[in-house]
C-alpha cells in the first residue's frame, strides 16, 4: 500500500480524503485495462470513468457554476497514474479538452459537457502546430470571418485524442491584433466537413495522437468560444488550471516507482542479505522518498492556491510541473537501476513507467519553457515591488 500520509496535510479537506479513498478502491478493482489496442483502451477507459462518476470533476456543473476544484483533479491524476498511465491520460484529456467550455463556453456549447462528463463523448485540445508548440503566439492556423461563419484553415499536430475525439477545442488566428492578441478559440465537432486526421503519431508510451488538417472547415459564428481575440487568454486560463495536474500525474508515476523499489529492496537478496541492507541502496531510496514528498508539496501548494481563489497561479503551477516531472524522471531512473535487468524488460511496470514519464517533461510546456515562465514571474514581481517602494 503506498504512503497515504500526505492526505493529512492541511492542503486537503475531509471531502478530498474521502474522495481519494473511494478512487483508490475503484482503481484497485478496475485497473489496469489491456493496452493492446490503444484507441479501444482509451474509449473503454473514458466510458468506465464516466459511468462511475469520476469525470464529474473535469467540468463545472452548469447547475452549480463553482470553479473547478484543482485539488480533486490532482488527486485523481496522481491516483490513476499510479495504477495505469493510460487511465490518467484518458481522464486528463477529458478535462483539458473541455476546460475552455467549462470556463468560457455559452450554455449551448456547454451542452457537450453532459456527454463528456458521462464518458459518452471524447474531447481534445487542439493548440500545438508544426511551427509553434510552446510558442503559442506564433500560431499560423487562420480562422477567417465570412458572413455569419468562420472558415478554419491550417494544421494542428501532437493532438492528444486526435482521430478518436468527438469534439475539438481549436485555436486559430483571427487577426484582431498581432501576436497573442489575435487568436480565438472554436468548438469544432469531429465530423465537421474538411477536418481530417491525416497522420497518427506513434510515441514511446502509446497514446492516441494525431496531426489534424483543417481544409476550409466552415463553422457558424456560434462556434466561437468567448470573444474574438480571447483565444490566448482562454488557452492560458485552461493551462493554468491543468498544468499543476501534469505534476500530479508525474507524482503518481514516481510514487509507483518508489513503491516497486521498496518491495524490490526488501525481497531481493544480494551477497546473502536483502538489497535494502546496502547503504548505497538506502541512499537511493532516501533520495527517491525526498523527491516524491518535495514534488507533492509543490503540486498541492499550487492546487490549493488556485482553489483558495487566486486569479492566476502561473508561477506556482510552473514550479510544480517542472519539479515534479523532472524529479519523477530521476526517481524512475533509480527504480530501473535498482531492478537491474528486470527494469528494462518489456512489460515490467518499471520499464513502463520509464517510457511514460518522458513525455510529461515536454507537453503542456517543456521543462526549459517552465524555467523561462518562472524567471519572468519572479523578475516581474521584483520590478513591481521596487516600483511600489520607490518614493
Amino acid at each position: 500500500m503506498p504512503d497515504r500520509s500526505f492526505l493529512s496535510w492541511p492542503f486537503f479537506d475531509d471531502r478530498h480524503r474521502a474522495y481519494a479513498e473511494r478512487l483508490e478502491t475503484w482503481c484497485a478493482q478496475n485497473l489496469p485495462v489491456a493496452h493492446g489496442d490503444v484507441d479501444a483502451a482509451c474509449r473503454e477507459l473514458v466510458a468506465m470513468l464516466g459511468r462511475d462518476g469520476w469525470l464529474l470533476s473535469t467540468a463545472v456543473d452548469p447547475a452549480d457554476p463553482a470553479p473547478l476544484d484543482v485539488r480533486t483533479l490532482c488527486l485523481t491524476r496522481e491516483t490513476l497514474a499510479r495504477h495505469d498511465g493510460l487511465a490518467d491520460f484518458a481522464f486528463a484529456m477529458q478535462g483539458l479538452g473541455t476546460g475552455a467550455l467549462s470556463l468560457f463556453g455559452t450554455p449551448q456549447q456547454r451542452r457537450w459537457l453532459e456527454r463528456t462528463r458521462a464518458g459518452k463523448a471524447i474531447s481534445a485540445f487542439a493548440l500545438s502546430e508544426p511551427r509553434s508548440g510552446s510558442d503559442v503566439a506564433n500560431m499560423d492556423m487562420a480562422a477567417v470571418r465570412d458572413g455569419d461563419a468562420y472558415v478554419l484553415s491550417g494544421e494542428k499536430t501532437w493532438i492528444s485524442n486526435g482521430g478518436i475525439a468527438d469534439l475539438y477545442v481549436v485555436f486559430a488566428r483571427t487577426g484582431e491584433a498581432p501576436g497573442a492578441k489575435g487568436l480565438s478559440a472554436f468548438l469544432v465537432p469531429a465530423d465537421a466537413p474538411g477536418l481530417k486526421a491525416v497522420e497518427r503519431l506513434e510515441v514511446i508510451a502509446p497514446h492516441p495522437l494525431a496531426r489534424l488538417a483543417f481544409e476550409d472547415v466552415r463553422m457558424p459564428a456560434s462556434a466561437l468560444i468567448g470573444r474574438p481575440g480571447d483565444g490566448f487568454r482562454i488557452a492560458m486560463s485552461v493551462l493554468d488550471v491543468f498544468r499543476s495536474t501534469v505534476g500530479a500525474a508525474a507524482l503518481g508515476f514516481a510514487r509507483r516507482a518508489l513503491d516497486e523499489s521498496l518491495a524490490r529492496a526488501a525481497e531481493r537478496q544480494l551477497f546473502g542479505a536483502p538489497l535494502a541492507d546496502l547503504q548505497m541502496v538506502q541512499g537511493h531510496l532516501a533520495d527517491m522518498a525526498l523527491d516524491v514528498d518535495a514534488a507533492a508539496l509543490l503540486v498541492y501548494r499550487a492546487a490549493w492556491t488556485k482553489d483558495a481563489g487566486a486569479a492566476r497561479v502561473t508561477r506556482e503551477a510552473a514550479m510544480a510541473k517542472l519539479f515534479a516531472t523532472d524529479k519523477a524522471q530521476e526517481v524512475i531512473d533509480k527504480a530501473v537501476q535498482l531492478h537491474g535487468g528486470d527494469g528494462v524488460r518489456k512489460g515490467h511496470i518499471v520499464e513502463s513507467l520509464y517510457r511514460e514519464i518522458r513525455a510529461l517533461r515536454i507537453y503542456e510546456g517543456a521543462s526549459d519553457v517552465q524555467k523561462v515562465v518562472i524567471a519572468r514571474q519572479v523578475l516581474a514581481e521584483t520590478a513591481q515591488h521596487k516600483k511600489g517602494t520607490n518614493p
